[in-house]
């Protein structure tokens, strides 16, 4: 079966489709309460997936510098924000990034860019994080990645076990962080705001 896209069936708006699930769920889209809201859902839907139109060469841009700096360097508590696939329903927390450079860095705004790009996309949490720990690697050629996220699902929270203080926690280590144990122990004491050693 063809994958739909706009090309293939031209009958298909998105503000088309929340007005027919409007009708679907018992509720009379044409009330004045409702009158506006498939436009409104559309725009917030188009917001809330923008990271399909981005691209990491827009997101890096003229912002790697060459440098012979060689220690980590950590940003963390990046505020995300993304949609979970399964639902549709959000999920929220904070992500953590560090690398190790190999003779280039990048500007640290592009970090939270990052996360930006590929948390506005239908997500799950897993793969999320490996794909902004693997972009990262792809584009420095870094010593070493590793990135946290901590996220609170409301697919879990408002729906299914409702369980309201879950967070899921995942975690993607490349290169040095991977095979040198001390330095993934001082990158997550950073993460806990704790002295390493």
């Amino acid at each position: 079966m063809a994958k739909p896209t706009p090309e293939r069936d031209n009958a298909i708006s998105l503000d088309g489709l929340i007005r027919h699930e409007l009708v679907l769920l018992g509720e009379d889209p044409s009330r004045e309460g409702l009158r506006d809201t498939p436009e409104r859902v559309k725009e917030s839907m188009e917001f809330l997936t923008r990271g399909y139109r981005m691209t990491p060469d827009e997101v890096f841009g003229d912002a790697l510098f060459s440098e012979t700096y060689k220690d980590m360097i950590l940003v963390k508590d990046i505020e995300m924000y993304s949609l979970c696939e399964h639902h549709l329903l959000p999920f929220y927390g904070g992500a953590h990034i560090a690398y190790i450079p190999d003779g280039k860095i990048v500007g640290l705004s592009k970090l939270p860019r990052l996360v930006e790009m590929y948390s506005r996309r239908l997500q799950v949490q897993e793969r999320l994080t490996r794909q902004i720990a693997e972009c990262l690697q792809q584009h420095l050629k870094p010593l070493g990645v590793a990135v946290v996220i901590e996220a609170s699902h409301l697919c879990m929270m408002m729906r299914g076990v409702e369980k309201q203080n879950s967070r899921a926690i995942t975690s993607c280590m490349l290169g040095s962080f991977q095979t040198d144990s001390k330095t993934r122990a001082e990158f997550m004491s950073l993460v806990k705001g704790m002295p390493a050693g």
